[in-house]
């Protein structure tokens, strides 16, 4: 482990990460000040928060930590520093940077609309730009990529699963399901292939540094 902290490389993927995720977290707060709706994650915590009473932060670490366990066991997606970070970082991002991001107080549907596809390009790129610091991925992020390993379709139709997947739950539960929640679970999956591929990232979650210090062999680029 202590080679790992002086070692060059490592800082550099760190930087990378907090990089991503900072823009992972000013993509979510740009949907979510769109106001068209909440992207189908948010609006199944939502609902589950509502029912249960608990908080939404707390439903939301609770959902991650039920994916990486489920990824781990059912997908073999090895969680790494940046699926922990991911779970603690985004969120206080999100709280910093709503109130920056709110420039259609009184707007129509098509400002908003714009807004919430800006904030889906932006998170197909933080996305990139974290998962390419080779830590792991998110929890919801690896879920789809180990899912696209295992049963060998493409990251852009195993996504679209998923966040349909999710939409059906929370709407059924009684979400609040707008066009934005529509718009994500279409359009989130090619966005985040098109991301992976244009920097060449690797579709494998798998972190180049495991969380106690061993650097296993890393998976090529994009094929």
């Amino acid at each position: 482990m202590r080679t790992l902290l002086n070692s060059r490389d490592f800082w550099l993927d760190m930087v990378r990460l907090q990089i991503g995720l900072f823009l992972f977290g000013l993509a979510v707060a740009l949907m979510l000040e769109a106001r068209i709706g909440l992207d189908p994650w948010s609006a199944f915590h939502d609902v589950i928060s509502v029912r249960s009473g608990l908080s939404f932060g707390r439903i939301s670490q609770m959902v991650g930590l039920t994916l990486i366990v489920l990824s781990r066991l059912a997908l073999d997606v090895r969680p790494g520093i940046a699926t922990v970070l991911n779970m603690l970082l985004i969120g206080p991002w999100v709280d910093v940077l709503r109130p920056h991001v709110r420039f259609f107080e009184s707007g129509g549907r098509a400002p908003g609309t714009a807004q919430f596809l800006g904030g889906i390009l932006v998170l197909g790129l933080g996305t990139a730009v974290y998962i390419g610091a080779r830590l792991g991925a998110g929890p919801r992020d690896g879920l789809a990529m180990g899912l696209s390993r295992r049963i060998g379709r493409s990251l852009r139709a195993s996504r679209i699963a998923i966040e349909v997947t999710v939409l059906a739950a929370a709407a059924a539960l009684g979400g609040s399901i707008g066009l934005g929640t529509v718009l994500f679970a279409v359009l989130m999956g090619p966005t985040m292939q098109t991301s992976l591929r244009l920097f060449s990232v690797s579709h494998d979650p798998s972190p180049r540094i495991r969380l106690e210090g061993v650097s296993p062999p890393h998976a090529g680029g994009v094929g």
